[in-house]
């Protein structure tokens, strides 16, 4: 799409053709594999372009359309010329080496590729009084391209690029049908723009979704950032991140400079998923589990039990200690100082959280009866598991004692509420409806550009596990009713944490696996509940419990039932019986 500053020379090209050991070297081959990958490719080169906003449009799942537009400095019409070429980058010097490259789109293979799965359009602009519109590729629905080599024509358009990406894998249909549906992909390209605009915050960013905007940043700094990816209560209760160090090579080979930005939101704001931890290096977007650990680290042991943060950090490190070439999307780097870097960032990080107020909020008073009320069988028949069992009392608080036969049973009681959750809310996957409970007043969730696409993603599954929402404008949604297995509901966390685990799993029994037993703990009782019980409702949960298909551990694992026997009592004791 663009290029880096053109050279001194006015009459050498901006944009060249790689020489084959070059392009041995950065081993090239083929770059799309879903849409995600083409927003991801275009946005790339729109930020080597120096562009201050880049806006993305999507319809459907992005096979169908996606369109990029920059205000970068754009091109010469030659330079867009060899652009759609395999093999020809802006980003390499003749025989230069790909690792130490400081920008994003080092391949420079991406518009080709594109355009061999795609019609791809490319309109673009260096200021001069006329722009070039180039037409390469071209599908069984679009073949306005002239065949195999690109049609050049004049456009009019500003200082800048925009490219429009038609029929992708129109003529592969086995690519196409091995994407997900719509909803899962346009969800990954949503969580990718979010990425790149926490990891560039002084660039505005913008996609729309079938005409409707999902993500908008201001491009004015990364609280900003944060508050167009997330909302305004995630932004409101963050800090900023600004740190720097050295790191020492060893062998008299000097210090390394490494700087590490970002926003960290308080440890009171918090996902079940760790995917809110996100991380980039010198504004490259990237998965790495090293950072990421570092960066949880840091905020050590401010997080509940469980619970992940939601943070972005950017680390800034000379482009030789880099290398890109290791990942063939990009999205993974090797640092040549990785473990001291990642100290560095544990460090910056638990520093910035040192100095910030952490102080929690009240919890919010939705109006809704808490009480335990049970959900079971209209005859209260009991099950077979406990039918002889009798609750004669609790201890410290969280463990129910239970008369069975010649055994004393000591009852986790959160434990087997965990259980009885558990199996309840996987049957509403089976057709069998969950016990819900309403809102009133509904609660008013601003979602995540993330969130929101995984809400359209899964619509289904949440309305099977009892979440009733309602459009509010943009991405707020009203939530009005929640599951409440055993008649305690859950609250919106529950509903973000079930929109993170449907989205977290590898497949989809993964996912809904991770989800009810995430779920399954937000109502349990807890300690200092078993207490509250009455005599009755104590038989209530051991009634419930002995329902189960696995009774004797939580869907952690854990288990939910100990057994003492009345000989191990006696023979404590110096009995015979």
């Amino acid at each position: 799409m663009t290029s880096e500053d053109v050279d001194p020379d006015a009459d050498a090209p901006a944009v060249r053709r790689l020489d084959p050991a070059t392009v041995d070297r950065i081993a090239a081959g083929e770059v799309v594999t879903r849409p995600a990958r083409v927003v991801g490719e275009l946005i790339d080169n729109a930020l080597d372009a120096d562009a201050s906003r880049v806006e993305v449009a999507v319809a459907g799942d992005g096979t169908d359309r996606v369109r990029v537009a920059d205000d970068g400095h754009g091109m010469t019409r030659a330079d867009a010329r060899r652009a759609v070429e395999r093999h020809a980058t802006s980003k390499l010097a003749p025989g230069g080496d790909p690792v130490g490259v400081d920008s994003l789109g080092f391949r420079g293979e991406a518009l080709a590729a594109i355009a061999d799965a795609a019609r791809l359009e490319l309109v673009t602009s260096d200021g001069g009084a006329l722009g070039t519109r180039i037409v390469a590729g071209g599908t069984a629905k679009s073949a306005d391209s002239g065949g195999k080599q690109p049609a050049v024509s004049d456009a009019g358009r500003a200082r800048g690029t925009t490219v429009v990406v038609e029929d992708l894998f129109a003529t592969r249909p086995a690519r196409r049908e091995s994407l997900a549906g719509a909803a899962a992909e346009f969800a990954r390209i949503s969580s990718l723009v979010a990425d790149y605009a926490l990891a560039n915050p002084a660039v505005a960013f913008a996609l729309d979704h079938d005409g409707s905007r999902t993500l908008s940043t201001s491009g004015s700094g990364i609280t900003d950032a944060l508050l167009g990816v997330y909302d305004r209560e995630t932004a409101s209760r963050s800090t900023a991140l600004d740190a720097s160090a050295e790191i020492d090579l060893g062998g008299g080979d000097g210090a390394v400079s490494v700087a590490v930005t970002g926003v960290l939101a308080y440890p009171s704001v918090t996902r079940a998923s760790r995917d809110h931890v996100r991380a980039s290096v010198n504004r490259r977007p990237v998965r790495t589990d090293r950072l990421s650990a570092a960066v949880r680290a840091g905020y050590g042991r401010l997080l509940p039990d469980g619970r992940e943060p939601v943070a972005a950090i950017d680390v800034s490190l000379p482009p030789a200690r880099v290398d890109p070439n290791v990942h063939p999307a990009k999205r993974e780097v090797g640092l040549r100082d990785g473990d001291a870097v990642a100290d560095v960032v544990e460090a910056a990080v638990s520093d910035a959280l040192t100095g910030a107020d952490l102080r929690r909020r009240a919890e919010i008073e939705t109006g809704i009866d808490s009480a335990l009320e049970p959900v079971g069988d209209d005859d209260g028949a009991r099950s077979a598991a406990f039918a002889d069992a009798d609750p004669i009392g609790a201890f410290r608080d969280l463990y129910l004692l239970v008369e069975a036969g010649d055994e004393l049973l000591v009852i986790d009681g959160h434990a087997a509420h965990e259980r009885v959750n558990y199996e309840r809310l996987s049957r509403a996957f089976d057709g069998e409806p969950v016990s819900t409970a309403s809102i009133d007043p509904p609660v008013t969730l601003s979602l995540s550009a993330d969130e929101a696409a995984a809400a359209a993603a899964h619509d289904d599954a949440l309305d099977a596990l009892g979440f009733e929402t309602e459009p509010f404008g943009g991405d707020t949604v009203r939530l009005r009713s929640v599951p409440a297995p055993f008649g305690r509901p859950l609250d919106g966390d529950g509903f973000r944490e079930a929109l993170a685990a449907l989205s977290g799993g590898e497949t989809p029994r993964d996912a809904r696996e991770a989800l009810l037993a995430d779920l399954a703990c937000h109502p349990s009782l807890k300690r200092g509940d078993i207490e509250d019980l009455s005599p009755d409702e104590q038989r209530t949960l051991l009634d419930r419990l002995g329902e189960c298909e696995r009774p004797y551990a939580c869907p952690h694992g854990r288990p939910t039932v100990l057994a003492v026997g009345e000989a191990t009592f006696a023979a404590a004791f110096g009995r015979d019986r």
